[in-house]
């Protein structure tokens, strides 16, 4: 599996063509919702650790259903250091099959299945993780990557 060949905004409203982000590495975390306490602490430590994660030459991006104007607030709130992806239309979402039923109060809904993929420099995935715990998540993918350079 590779990063697609699509176009996607940022929390600034800015075009992000996927396949342009060749010659870094990439870790793309998939999240269910901007400003929740799982999806904040999560965004909060990726954002503690990214100076790290910049030093082995990865680049962070958090990608959630929420729309831009929701992941600039989130951003602002937070002073995060990386860019947020907004996938309203779910299509990235679609391709990495993070979309999963959940059970929600009793009722049965759709949501983003918390994931992070990681990426080589030619945009191919190195490693998968699914349904993992938002505490302690950004530091378990650091140690990770230090096992994979």
């Amino acid at each position: 599996m590779k990063i697609p060949d699509m176009i996607i905004l940022n929390q600034n409203g800015e075009s992000i063509k996927l396949n342009s982000l060749k010659g870094q590495k990439i870790i793309f975390f998939f999240y269910p919702k901007d400003d929740t306490p799982g999806c904040t602490i999560e965004g909060i430590d990726f954002s503690n650790l990214l100076p790290k994660f910049k030093k082995l030459n990865y680049a962070v991006y958090g990608i959630s259903r929420d729309s831009v104007k929701s992941h600039q607030k989130f951003c602002d709130k937070f002073n995060f250091k990386f860019d947020l992806l907004s996938d309203e239309d779910e299509e990235l979402c679609k391709y990495f099959d993070v979309i999963k039923e959940k059970n929600m109060y009793g009722k049965k809904v759709f949501g983003i299945e918390r994931s992070t993929f990681i990426f080589d420099e030619k945009l191919k995935l190195i490693s998968e993780y699914r349904k993992v715990k938002a505490e302690g998540h950004a530091q378990f993918i650091l140690d990770e990557i230090k096992k994979l350079d």
